[in-house]
């Protein structure tokens, strides 16, 4: 969730871009030598016809047509020097299903929010409109609250592939001017479903009903919420969101990545968000289950679960930027108790997390939660097979007595957090913190009940976040064991060994993270 303290450092990080209007590894050819030899074309191109520039776009004609009434709008051409897309325009809303076809010397933008047809109702089962969206598409955003929301009863279905991602990302970006420090360009995507959360707008709605909604971080009529846990907002699959995060009002902010009452119906995996200048994503209740995520420079927590989220999230790589000392936690996991029926800390459904195959590099020692891993009110979590390294902040914080209490099956209180198999390397000094009746006794001697858990972890990674010979070395759990949504593996961590790559390609580089040769930079648009 956003931090107050850090909307001052976001708008100070932001200055410099100001005349802009924005907050916010390898080949180099080589001439030949001796006699040139200009072969005549085969075939000739036809006169006056201009011969392409290998990675140099030039821009289509027009802009292609859809399926629908609504229709694209032809925004001019738009420029970073060297090459030039026709700039394609969303309608604010798309009212039928239609396909987003990726068409050389064309880029796609966001004037402003952008909705995935009409808000269905919490109670509704049907499906009103998909978004499909082709591998390969870049789509940009404007500057300020700019934002996809899929809503209730529609879905997405952005599926790219390991060589050819979606991308969304910032108009700052396109133009060639979003450095790796850039951030807060605009608002990101979010998904709007009707499975069960709690905190209810409606002070009597009943949690985990379709009488339970909520707007979405102080947006206008994005809601979310209903009863159906196995409801389905699409897929996204092989995807890039970069620079997103926006203030909507007062402390709340838009994420890279915001699903809100999203179902087990729906499919994320293989997605990258990268330099949010707050979550890099944060699930909003519901029973998604996440996998293959790569969370990189991101400025509040990597992953934030709030309002009664029950799900699994498997294969997770976070690195905490590099350089200036940005980020809070890794994990951030709430259950804070409120006044009213339907916000307390024992409010059903009870919020319980569960990660399997991570690695975390935490870098910041200014984060406001002052620890790696932020888990309070009554939120359960299990964490297995995983690698924290931390080394200049405290692991693990633990707040509220009622995070830390015995299991109760009236309360689907799942007991004690657990961690298994789960590797740390933490500030010597303050390895643990509790808060509000926990002490940090309390939190060492739960970290210590887990099986093949330990604090005594010097890391061998290689490049950063591949399993070294130590690494390898560590018990691992099966996951299976744990929740039957997981699959099974025989090593700690995210990334077993260099032969394992499934973050490769997908993603992009940056300063925080190298993922190699096939995979792009995160300052530059692809070009093919």
């Amino acid at each position: 969730m956003v931090k107050t303290n850090r909307i001052t450092s976001i708008l100070m990080a932001g200055c410099a871009c100001a005349a802009l209007s924005a907050c916010g590894a390898d080949d180099i050819a080589s001439p030949g030598e001796g006699t040139i030899v200009l072969p005549a074309p085969t075939p000739t191109p036809t006169p006056g016809t201009p011969t392409p520039t290998p990675g140099v776009v030039t821009p289509a004609a027009n802009c292609p047509s859809i399926a629908g009434s609504d229709q694209l709008t032809d925004l001019g051409t738009i420029s970073n020097g060297t090459s030039t897309w026709r700039n394609c325009g969303f309608p604010a809303r798309f009212n039928s299903s239609t396909a987003i076809a990726k068409v050389a010397g064309v880029i796609y933008s966001m004037p402003g929010r952008v909705d995935v047809g009409t808000d269905q109702g919490a109670a509704s089962t049907n499906t009103a409109v998909t978004l499909s969206i082709d591998p390969g598409v870049v789509i940009f955003a404007g500057t300020g609250n700019t934002f996809l929301a899929v809503n209730r009863g529609n879905k997405i279905n952005a599926v790219g592939t390991a060589s050819q991602p979606i991308i969304f990302t910032s108009r700052e970006n396109v133009l060639g001017t979003a450095t790796d420090q850039s951030s807060g360009q605009w608002g990101g995507v979010v998904l709007l479903g009707r499975a069960k959360i709690t905190d209810c707008l409606a002070p009597a709605a009943a949690a985990g009903t379709t009488a339970c909604e909520r707007d979405t971080e102080g947006a206008s009529n994005a809601l979310y919420g209903g009863a159906n846990d196995a409801d389905s907002s699409g897929r996204m699959s092989y995807v890039q969101i970069r620079y997103s995060g926006f203030v909507l009002s007062g402390s709340s902010e838009l994420q890279g990545l915001t699903p809100s009452g999203v179902g087990t119906g729906t499919q994320l995996d293989h997605i990258q968000v990268h330099n949010s200048s707050d979550d890099g994503i944060e699930i909003f209740g519901g029973s998604v289950h996440p996998r293959y995520l790569v969370l990189t420079g991101n400025e509040d927590d990597n992953l934030d679960t709030d309002v009664g989220f029950r799900g699994t999230v498997q294969y997770l790589l976070s690195v905490q930027r590099e350089g200036n000392n940005i980020g809070d936690s890794f994990l951030e996991t709430d259950s804070n108790g409120g006044s009213a029926s339907n916000n307390g800390e024992d409010v059903l459904p009870r919020q319980y997390l569960k990660v399997a195959n991570f690695t975390a590099i935490n870098r910041s020692t200014t984060g406001s939660n002052g620890s790696a891993m932020l888990l309070r009110g009554g939120a359960d979590l299990t964490l297995v097979n995983g690698l924290i390294v931390s080394p200049t902040q405290t692991c693990l914080r633990i707040d509220s007595a009622t995070t830390v209490r015995d299991a109760d099956t009236a309360l689907q209180d799942a007991g004690k957090p657990r961690y298994i198999s789960v590797s740390m390397q933490c500030l010597p000094a303050t390895p643990y913190k509790g808060n509000n009746g926990v002490t940090a006794a309390v939190v060492q001697s739960i970290f210590e009940a887990g099986p093949n858990s330990t604090i005594s972890y010097t890391p061998s990674l290689t490049s950063l976040f591949i399993n070294g010979a130590t690494e390898t070395a560590r018990p691992a759990t099966d996951p299976k064991t744990i929740d039957a949504a997981f699959t099974t593996t025989n090593y700690v961590g995210a990334v077993k060994d260099s032969n394992d790559t499934w973050y490769a390609g997908w993603t992009c580089n940056s300063v925080t993270a190298s993922f190699g040769s096939a995979s792009g930079n995160c300052t530059a648009i692809p070009t093919t």
